[in-house]
């Protein structure tokens, strides 16, 4: 419990290198299952492109929306102040590939395509430490020992009030 802090920790950002601090930057993990995900989407289907064009929009759909989730996480992964669009685009987008690209690539791809999406959507920047409430208060005060509750045979909260709510939220005179 008392023993020596272990060496191995984390590293401040200024001794990191410059590609571990362009990763930690952005929602780098998110951007990069939507690309994987349009990516194994585009790499399942074996249609060429005579079918695509005798089959007409739903052929088209099957390259364009694969096409559009690699666009997207390139773009998560290059522009990451827009991420909330491009997440939300990207989980509708890969959850059309259901119907248009074989299952959403057998349901490798789809799954990557979501998962990355909802990365990006969660992930948020470097922010400061969070504060506990306690430190936000400061130093506790001490309670009053009076002893007026246990007094005259009262015990905790049965001691009346100068006013007391009633259940329409009115008050009035205690009794």
């Amino acid at each position: 419990m008392g023993g020596p802090e272990p060496t191995g920790g984390q590293q401040p950002v200024a001794e990191q290198d410059a590609f571990t601090r362009w990763v930690y930057g952005r929602p780098f993990f998110g951007g990069l299952w939507l690309t994987l995900g349009g990516a194994w989407i585009l790499l399942t289907m074996k249609a060429s492109v005579k079918v695509v064009l005798h089959i007409g929009m739903q052929g088209v759909a099957g390259y364009l929306l694969p096409t559009l989730m690699v666009l997207l996480g390139l773009l998560i992964l290059f522009s990451p102040d827009q991420r909330l669009f491009y997440s939300i685009t990207g989980v509708l987008i890969s959850m059309g590939t259901w119907v248009t690209s074989n299952l959403g690539g057998f349901m490798v791809g789809l799954l990557l395509g979501v998962a990355g999406s909802v990365l990006t959507f969660g992930w948020l920047p470097e922010q400061d430490p969070r504060v506990s409430r306690r430190e936000r208060r400061g130093p506790a005060r001490p309670a009053a020992q009076d002893g007026s509750a246990t007094d005259a045979g009262h015990q905790g909260t049965d001691i009346p009030t100068a006013q007391t709510v009633t259940a329409a939220g009115v008050p009035r005179a205690a009794q």
